[in-house]
């Protein structure tokens, strides 16, 4: 299996002014907002046009989705997709263990699961569950200190001070 996996679209619909309904080779049918990041980018205002909008297609093998001469790669508008349904994204994932200088392994010994597992998530192999993003999210609060485990959670107004 490859390091690299992310998931490849296999049908993309615009539904809506800068609204598509993605569909992946995981089974997932996931729709996603651009307009932000449409109206970003200057380079890519005449994507804003409702008709050239509505001309959306799939890219090479399903590695993104494509307008005249424009393209966002499928791992990206995976994730976007991910994150506005409410669900943890392998780039929030991704973007954890950079933060906090997070390899594979140390990334497993900090959440108490296999290194193949942190794989699968850095990767968009497998779904990330609630609790793990938020076992993510406690141990940043907490950067436990060599191998100790926190025994208790910093106050609001110390986890403020702390994140100041």
């Amino acid at each position: 299996m490859s390091e690299h996996f992310f998931p490849r679209l296999t049908e993309v619909v615009a539904i809506a002014p800068y609204r598509l309904r993605t569909t992946w080779n995981t089974g997932e049918a996931l729709e996603v907002d651009v307009e932000t990041i449409l109206r970003k980018h200057a380079a890519l205002s005449a994507i804003l046009d409702p008709e050239v909008f509505a001309r959306v297609h799939i890219g090479e093998w399903g590695n993104g989705i494509e307008w005249i001469d424009e393209e966002f790669g499928a791992d990206n508008v995976y994730a976007w997709a991910k994150e506005q349904a409410g669900e943890v994204s392998h780039e929030m994932f991704g973007s954890w263990m950079l933060r906090n200088g997070l390899s594979l392994s140390t990334a497993a010994e900090a959440l108490g699961i296999s290194r193949r597992m942190i794989s699968y998530y850095r990767t968009a192999h497998k779904a990330i569950p609630r609790a793990i993003w938020l076992a993510c999210l406690g141990w940043e609060a907490t950067r436990p200190k060599q191998r100790e485990i926190p025994r208790t959670l910093p106050t609001a107004s110390e986890y403020a001070a702390t994140h100041a």
